[in-house]
């Protein structure tokens, strides 16, 4: 499974914002609680993976698979 890049995120400070941006473009806007739990992770797991989750923007692995299936294969 390719591993996700091109992640980045910049915190705001004065109004606890996360701002999530996907090759230069934002993608989500975490505030409070979820930043908060965001930067947790962050701190202590694969950070573009991370933000991959968060912004729901990374592949199951299981993409090929389904091409496959004969209900997917077209007439």
């Amino acid at each position: 499974m390719p591993r996700p890049h091109g992640f980045a995120y910049e915190q705001h400070g004065a109004t606890a914002a996360v701002v999530i941006s996907h090759h230069g473009r934002p993608v989500t806007t975490l505030r409070g609680p979820r930043a908060d739990r965001f930067l947790e992770e962050v701190a202590a797991g694969d950070a573009q993976l991370v933000m991959a989750r968060w912004t729901g923007n990374y592949r199951r692995g299981n993409e090929r698979t389904a091409r496959r299936h004969p209900r997917n294969q077209g007439s």
